[in-house]
């Protein structure tokens, strides 16, 4: 163990001046448990005090000001609760008034006429006169006659710790003590010395000083370019290495030949053409299961692109092989609707499909369940009821995941127990994933991307409209009912004001029908109050055309296919998430006319409301817009990260410090192509500190 660890795994109580109380606070509070936490606890702004500012040039417009002077007179003036001290402050061009409305009389008792102070404070202008209220007072001493020899760092605290005096500047001096202890020397550099030099980074030892009292503005964002990058490299390495383990150790099984199956729908049930970028991430999934390595792969691909079209050849691809294959979807109308798609591509061909979830019981579920353990049923499409002991397959080599946020990772390791070598897996999303995302979160699958639409597929409009312009919305969708179309109207529901949204939902629905009343117009709603088999009796009404709209909350948002849809009207754009809105949006879209989405917003929209919608109408590209609600919400709103662990970094933020991510990655990348084991010399800093982060040292919570 290197002293590096040694000092910095100590107990913070330890630390001069915290002690056990201290101590517990600073744990319970801010996560601080040892000395290393306290070196990672960094500042979120700094204070300029390194210059001093002359009285007499002081206009009263300045933010904060630093003098250098003495007290020449302190007094104190008002009555009762108006009292405070006021002391005439002079330097050698000027006098200032300082002044204390609250623990004066403290003040007065530590304060001394004719010693030399410096004083540093905000200016304020009281009857025209300059003057500071509550400055802070440090007898003038040769180390600071110049001002401060560095910037003052300010960091977070919380009302419990301020009230056991760990203020702001409290854990500053605790954390200059704790770097007047180290030398330099005990934080062992981590980052080879080829890449500190590509990216002029500064040494580690000198970025965890610098960043706590820099000499600069640029000292301090030097060490912080320095300590972000580290962090998103770390984690980056980690990542590769994952990667490349689960690429060189895994056994997967060998998909040697493109067989009968496979031509025999390629060439004479195909629908339609494959566009380009099918052909592409077809090609990928073929090289990736003839190495006789298990396939993790994420297929990205905007709401139809034809991922589905891709998932039936790769199942055809295992048939060939001699192997079975699943798909599994988040919900039952999902899984079953992927099944009526599938079964009706393959009635043709002799494959046998089956749908297992939670309401299949008794015979139908035993049939099912022994069809799949003799071999009999090919392909099995179904919920997480996939997932269950009872469910044995004859041979597994294939299963694709469906919306891969609902799923977590520890669901689909369970797939993987579902063979003696763990099937090739294939994870498909129709919410696409910002490349800084993917790079973190999933960076240990491969990815794929569909980034074309299938010829003949016409961009949504997209236009916004208030509550002014309802009628005309109104008159809109019964235009293009009369062309024998079919509409969508969504209203949000968020869990915490349920029972309001309900009520919003149940007006709206008075209100649509009083514009489209029977029998000319029919309504079918759905919501997450009502029984299971009435949502989806409802849902089957407007999927088969008996009604004209659809009004319901977000429950229809993945994955429902209504080709003749061509009008989705979402109620309170304002509540929803720039991915959900472009999820709702895909709902129409899907046949050969024009469809429209509609926002409907009220009058009055806050900056981010205006920006997403402003999003909404200019593009119907998914990348576009996953990137821009990543920047608007923050990566950890982005489903499936919050669960991941994998963006806890401390200082960087992978949608402001993108570039680094993206130089972080390709060092990664470069040096495990190299050294995939750490054993050249200039990478022995690297690989000690992986190990000893996987120690059981405190310290390991970093990065």
């Amino acid at each position: 163990m290197s002293t590096f660890t040694a000092i910095l795994s100590n107990p913070i109580e330890y630390l001069k001046g915290v002690g056990p109380q201290k101590g517990e606070l600073l744990r319970k509070e801010i996560g601080v448990h040892t000395f290393g936490d306290l070196l990672q606890y960094f500042p979120f702004r700094y204070v300029d005090r390194t210059k001093i500012d002359k009285i007499a040039s002081l206009s009263g417009y300045e933010d904060f000001v630093q003098i250098r002077g003495r007290i020449l007179r302190m007094e104190v003036v008002g009555e009762n609760r108006g009292k405070r001290l006021v002391a005439t402050f002079k330097d050698e061009t000027g006098v200032i008034e300082l002044v204390w409305f609250q623990g004066w009389q403290w003040m007065q008792k530590s304060l001394r006429e004719n010693v030399s102070y410096l004083v540093f404070g905000r200016i304020s202008v009281f009857n025209g006169v300059p003057q500071l209220a509550h400055p802070e007072m440090d007898l003038l001493t040769e180390e600071i006659a110049t001002g401060k020899q560095h910037l003052e760092p300010v960091y977070s605290t919380t009302e419990k710790l301020k009230a056991r005096g760990l203020t702001a500047k409290a854990i500053g001096k605790l954390t200059k003590a704790l770097l007047e202890q180290m030398s330099p020397m005990e934080v062992r550099e981590n980052i080879p010395v080829e890449v500190l030099q590509q990216y002029r980074l500064m040494p580690r030892s000198m970025a965890y000083f610098k960043i706590h009292l820099p000499g600069s503005e640029e000292e301090a964002h030097q060490a912080q370019r320095r300590l972000k990058f580290e962090e998103l490299f770390i984690a980056q390495i980690r990542i590769c290495r994952l990667k490349i383990k689960r690429q060189k150790l895994s056994h997967g099984y060998v998909f040697g030949a493109v067989g009968e199956s496979f031509n025999e729908f390629y060439n004479n049930h195909l629908p339609f053409d494959l566009t380009g970028a099918q052909k592409r991430v077809l090609k990928e999934i073929r090289m990736d299961t003839v190495h006789g390595r298990q396939m993790n792969r994420l297929l990205q691909g905007d709401v139809g692109s034809g991922k589905t079209m891709v998932a039936l050849l790769t199942m055809l691809l295992a048939k060939d092989n001699g192997f079975q294959a699943c798909l599994m979807a988040p919900t039952e109308i999902l899984a079953q609707q992927h099944y009526k798609g599938l079964a009706e591509l393959l009635q043709h061909m002799p494959v046998k499909i089956a749908l297992l979830t939670g309401s299949i019981k008794g015979k139908a579920r035993k049939q099912i369940l022994a069809g799949i353990a003799d071999g009999s049923i090919h392909f099995l499409v179904g919920t997480h009821a996939l997932l269950e002991k009872e469910v044995v397959f004859q041979n597994l080599g294939m299963a694709i995941v469906d919306e891969q946020h609902r799923f977590g990772v520890a669901q689909r390791a369970r797939l993987w127990e579902k063979n003696n070598i763990p099937p090739h897996i294939l994870v498909m999303t129709a919410t696409p994933i910002p490349r800084t995302l993917a790079m973190t979160v999933y960076g240990d699958l491969d990815v794929s991307v569909i980034d074309e639409m299938p010829p003949g597929r016409k961009p949504i409009t997209t236009v916004h409209r208030t509550e002014f312009q309802r009628p005309q919305v109104m008159n809109f969708i019964k235009d293009e009912i009369k062309k024998g179309r079919q509409a969508y109207i969504v209203y949000p529901l968020i869990e915490d004001s349920e029972k309001l949204d309900y009520e919003n939902l149940m007006k709206g629905y008075e209100e649509v029908k009083a514009f489209f009343p029977e029998p000319q117009f029919y309504i079918s709603m759905v919501h997450g109050r009502q029984p299971a088999e009435m949502r989806e009796t409802n849902m089957q009404r407007f999927v088969s055309g008996d009604t004209h709209i659809m009004v319901a909350t977000t429950v229809i948002e993945v994955g429902v296919n209504v080709p003749n849809a061509s009008v989705m009207v979402i109620e309170s754009t304002e509540r929803f998430g720039l991915s959900q809105l472009h999820q709702l949006r895909g709902r129409v879209g899907r046949g050969a006319e024009q469809s429209f989405c509609i926002l409907m917003t009220g009058t009055k929209l806050g900056q981010v409301s205006k920006e997403r919608i402003n999003v909404m109408v200019q593009t119907n590209n998914g990348f576009i817009i996953s990137e821009k609600d990543m920047e608007l919400r923050g990566p950890g709103d982005i489903e499936g990260t919050r669960q991941s662990g994998v963006l806890d970094f401390k200082l960087a933020d992978i949608v402001q410090d993108r570039a680094v991510l993206e130089a972080a990655r390709a060092s990664a990348e470069k040096i495990l192509s190299e050294d995939p084991d750490l054993v050249l010399p200039e990478n022995q800093g690297l690989k000690e500190y992986l190990a000893l982060q996987r120690g059981k040292s405190q310290w390991s919570k970093i990065s």
